[in-house]
């Protein structure tokens, strides 16, 4: 049967595994050898050329997932996503860039980019319109997060897709807040997706990876650079990821419908005093997120009552934890301006509405009622 007909949950299974011809077990062996023959055979294998048995195939279901040609998978989402904007990228480019963006991003675009004599503009917001403004004649990409971290805005994926194709310019996405199961972007014309794969794709907080989908040439170019980057993967989180991918479908609908629910409860608690979630109807892109998006994810952010203090509530949880990284089974809240947006100044988070009353919360798989009262009893001990 042919992958595309196969259904979510079926390639979250089965595409991309690695058949054990041998002794015909269940699941996927392993391979952790660095050094393969090189002698009468189709393909020499390394390490560091992404082409190992299990990064190869699971390359395979990761493409599947996207609907796309091919796939690549990296040591982190930073590792994909540098390598992706290097190989695109050169001296005296432009890059047009969304303004509301994960932290790590927008640190490697103003460290480095300097470095490589790349040129790069941030959008004053992420209407098409603010795009189109930001292009100049050198422009060669751009770049979006929708939705977005933290603040969950959501960029018309299509109309940057149209855009970028009007005028010759290769466009991109970070997909790792919808993930595939609720988002497929290059349906809607974007060229390239990454991920940070430690996040959903992992999905148990154990795993550091990160993954590019896209056409077979795209990811060629890619290729050419991440061979001399070296930010492959070993083959023992390679196998890790593989596993946890076999139950990405059920994870993210059960984490997703979850975050409906509670986004709906916060937006009327009384110590809450905004929820950003697009799948409230109060979003200022609610209309446009339904149209895009097969579900509206299981991130979300909320700020309390300005007399309330962030850094008790959340010490005062005793179910959900305060974590550094998102997307797991476990719910987890953390504070943007002390962690995935620290190293953005002051002034910058204002401009983009990132206070210090915000919490982004990473909804898990825990029973709602339980989610519900570790806020509820956490709220009133501050």
């Amino acid at each position: 049967m042919s992958k595309d007909k196969l259904g979510l949950n079926t390639i979250c299974t089965h595409v991309g595994e690695v058949k054990d011809k041998q002794f015909k077990g269940a699941v996927s062996p392993m391979y952790l050898s660095s050094s393969y023959q090189f002698l009468d055979v189709d393909v020499k294998r390394y390490p560091r050329y992404f082409n190992t048995p299990n990064q190869e195939f699971l390359s395979k279901k990761i493409a599947a997932l996207e609907h796309t040609e091919a796939a690549m998978i990296f040591s982190s989402g930073m590792a994909a996503i540098s390598t992706m904007f290097l190989a695109f990228l050169k001296q005296g480019d432009h890059l047009v860039v969304q303004n509301t963006l994960y932290g790590g991003t927008v640190n490697f675009i103003k460290e480095e980019f300097p470095k490589y004599g790349i040129e790069y503009t941030f959008t004053d917001g992420y209407s098409i319109e603010d795009f189109e403004a930001a292009i100049q004649p050198n422009t060669a990409l751009i770049h979006i997060e929708t939705p977005s971290n933290p603040l969950m805005t959501i960029t018309d994926i299509k109309a940057v897709a149209q855009l970028g194709k009007s005028k010759s310019i290769f466009t991109s996405i970070d997909n790792t807040f919808a993930s595939p199961v609720n988002q497929n972007p290059i349906d809607m014309g974007i060229d390239m997706v990454m991920h940070s794969a430690t996040k959903y794709f992992g999905g148990h907080s154990d795993i550091c990876a990160g993954a590019v989908a896209s056409s077979a040439v795209h990811i060629e170019r890619i290729w050419n650079v991440g061979k001399n980057l070296g930010g492959s993967l070993s083959d023992m989180t390679v196998w890790m990821l593989e596993r946890s991918m076999k139950t990405l479908g059920l994870r993210v609908k059960a984490q997703t419908k979850n975050a409906m629910k509670l986004a709906k409860w916060l937006d009327k608690h009384p110590k809450i005093q905004k929820v950003y979630y697009p799948g409230l109807k109060s979003h200022p892109e609610y209309k446009l997120a339904k149209s895009q998006m097969k579900g509206f994810g299981a991130m979300l952010s909320f700020e309390l009552i300005e007399d309330l203090e962030s850094h008790s509530f959340q010490k005062a949880l005793q179910l959900i934890k305060s974590s550094m990284s998102l997307a797991g089974v476990e719910s987890t809240m953390l504070s943007p301006h002390l962690t995935s947006h620290s190293l953005l100044t002051q002034a910058e988070r204002d401009a983009i509405g990132i206070s210090d009353q915000l919490i982004r919360f990473s909804v898990g798989i825990e029973s709602i009622k339980d989610l519900k009262h570790d806020i509820d009893k956490a709220l009133s001990q501050i």
